[in-house]
This record gives structure tokens, sequence and C-alpha cells, in this order.
């Protein structure tokens, strides 16, 4: 297969097993090719395809895939106030990563949020003389939890949980209690 360049588009091959796209065209406006080489471009592309990613595995982690607001301003809080778990998440997992020389990406996010979680009340506690070492050892237990390597993996596009047999709650819990209680 060739791949060719064109102005301000760029053809990139994939050559990796288990990748859907053969070819994919991404849209540049950094045209001079001396300054922007073809490989940097692609690694570039790449990176932007780990922050997609990365937030998928945010709304897993932290379930954000259903929000429960009912009206659309406090879907808007909710969300942002994700946004802003996530990046004072990452805004640790970054310097846990560094500093045990990782990158934040092989960091799990799971487990920053699981030993922030459980160490946040003790760093609270500490005098301000002994927070900085115990700040350093939640970084180096942060940094501990580290992704299995999974070079370019790939996995099937199916749900494993089945769905329950019970119909949804479609109404508020109490109306649902009082429907049973005259129905008994």
């Amino acid at each position: 297969m060739r791949c060719v360049e064109a102005e301000p588009l760029l053809q990139v091959c994939v050559p990796q097993r288990g990748v859907r796209t053969r070819v994919i065209l991404v849209a540049t406006t950094l045209l001079d090719a001396q300054a922007y080489p073809k490989e940097d471009l692609t690694e570039l592309y790449r990176a932007r395809w780990h922050s997609a990613l990365n937030r998928r595995s945010s709304k897993q982690t932290m379930p954000m895939d259903v929000l429960r607001g009912k009206t659309p301003a406090m879907v808007r809080k909710e969300s942002w106030g994700h946004l802003l778990v996530d990046n004072l998440l990452r805004a640790a997992m970054a310097p846990a990563a560094l500093e045990h020389g990782g990158v934040p990406r092989q960091v799990r996010l799971q487990g920053a949020r699981q030993t922030l979680t459980a160490f946040h009340r003790l760093l609270a506690q500490r005098p301000s003389t002994t927070r900085e070492r115990g700040i350093s050892l939640v970084l180096r237990a942060i940094a501990s939890h580290r992704v299995g390597t999974r070079p370019d993996r790939y996995e099937p596009r199916a749900c494993k949980r089945r769905p329950k047999l019970y119909p949804l709650l479609r109404v508020p819990r109490q109306q649902a209690r009082a429907r049973l209680a005259t129905a008994a």
C-alpha cells in the first residue's frame, strides 16, 4: 500500500493489526514539510487519539456515562464537576509518573483516584512541616498503579454485562411504592 501526501491533507498508513482503518486522512494547516515532517504529524495525531481514549476512560472510571441532572443547567454543572475532578486527578498523575520514571499515560486513572481518596484525610491532618513527605509518598503510591503493557491492543466492540430482567423505574420511587401498596 502506497501513502501519498496532498497539500492540506496528510495520508497516514496504519500498518498494525486489529485496526479497522488502514489509511487515515489527517487534515492539517501545518503545510511546511521541512518544519513539520510527516512522522511528527502522525505522532501528534496518535497523541490526539490518546486524549480521546483518556476522555472515554474518565467517563467510565468516574461514572460519567449517565448524567443524573434533570435540567440543562444541572447537567452542565455535573459535567463541569466531572471535568474538574478529572483534571485534578491527572494533575496528580503527571508528576507522579514523571517523578518515578514513567509517562502519565502509563498510570491507571482508577488507581490514582483510589489512592487520593484513601489518603486525602491523612494529608489534610498532617502538619505543614511533614506534608511534603506525605505528598511524596502519595505520588509514589499513585505511580505504582501502572497500566499493563498494551501495545496497540484491540478489543471486540461488545457489551459483557447483560440487561436486568426487571423493567426500568420510570416514576419516582415513592409513587411506585404507593402503586404496589394499592395493588396488594
